[in-house]
């Protein structure tokens, strides 16, 4: 239903307004045929094995008992963000690779731009959460099992993908009332707001400035809250006697910090500054990390760091 009436706004903003456009070309990466295959199928294993290896980590969450808990609710919640955060690009991508035209339909761009935004920032808000919960087992473990319910968990939870996809909607259709006339060839492999705004046929610097300032405003906030986290975190877990103590806290905190590192860096350097200026191969191999990287590598981190889910995941694997 909301996809509907998205697509439909979309569509009456393309026909309203002054734009000859009606699809745009998405170059994607450079190269002949044999290169498109070969990034085809590289590109089609990445994403087979993100889809299985977080679909791993889902199942493990849901039929494992153990693993009913507000940590491991979160991280299989985040695993099914990750299964629709790289799927909001990669199929795309792969039609694209076999295509030799590489067209996208106007409103279809729109869309892609849309939920790749909001399921980023959805990833963003997951992050913070998954910080808090690590922040209140460890700072507060007494008052942990009254705090972090599993209703609580699942509230928070619903509000991050409320206010994900809220984020960018009204930014979005700002977008889409631009008038394009041409050309409408966009040097990347998805459609994101520096291409768009580049070919769009009058300057719009208000609605480049109101992205700008809505997407350091999400990063940076979100990105200080878990730091505050972390540090909070840090002085607590110093001060424990025992060196086990010490290793197994920060065991439990490696994860969640390492796929921060991946997910944070590459979204600072992209979107924190405008990076129009900055060569477009750039731009594709900063949107690739944070895109595909942290979805590819979230099982390998969660999985290999945490005993309890490498149990659960063989107890899946022996099951199916």
């Amino acid at each position: 239903m909301v996809f509907s009436v998205f697509s439909a706004a979309l569509g009456f903003m393309n026909n309203s307004m002054k734009s000859t456009v009606t699809e745009f070309v998405l170059l994607g990466f450079p190269g002949g045929q044999e290169i498109q295959m070969l990034l085809f199928s590289l590109f089609l294993g990445v994403y087979i094995f993100t889809t299985m290896g977080n679909g791993a980590i889902i199942f493990a969450v849901r039929w494992d008992q153990r693993l009913h808990t507000p940590m491991y609710v979160l991280l299989g919640n985040f695993a099914f963000l990750e299964i629709w955060y790289i799927t909001s690009t990669v199929p795309c991508m792969l039609v694209n690779f076999l295509s030799e035209t590489k067209t996208i339909s106007f409103v279809d761009c729109f869309l892609q731009f849309y939920f790749f935004s909001s399921l980023g920032t959805t990833e963003a808000y997951f992050l913070c959460i998954m910080a808090y919960d690590r922040y209140l087992a460890i700072c507060r473990p007494l008052h942990y099992p009254t705090i972090m319910t599993l209703q609580l968990c699942y509230i928070m939870i619903f509000l991050c993908w409320v206010f994900g996809f809220l984020s960018y909607s009204v930014s979005t259709v700002q977008l889409s009332q631009l008038s394009f006339c041409g050309p409408n060839v966009i040097d990347h492999f998805i459609c994101d707001m520096d291409p768009l705004m580049s070919l769009s046929c009058a300057p719009a610097p208000i609605t480049e400035l109101v992205f700008y300032i809505l997407s350091s405003f999400i990063i940076i906030l979100t990105l200080l809250y878990i730091l505050g986290s972390y540090t909070l975190l840090l002085i607590v877990v110093l001060k424990v006697p025992s060196a086990a103590g010490r290793r197994k806290a920060f065991s439990t905190c490696g994860s969640h910090l390492t796929v921060v590192c991946l997910f944070f860096g590459a979204l600072l350097a992209m979107y924190v500054s405008p990076t129009s200026e900055n060569p477009a191969e750039i731009q594709k191999v900063m949107t690739l990390f944070y895109s595909m990287v942290t979805p590819f590598l979230n099982p390998l981190i969660y999985s290999l760091r945490n005993k309890e889910m490498k149990t659960a995941l063989k107890k899946v694997l022996r099951i199916e």
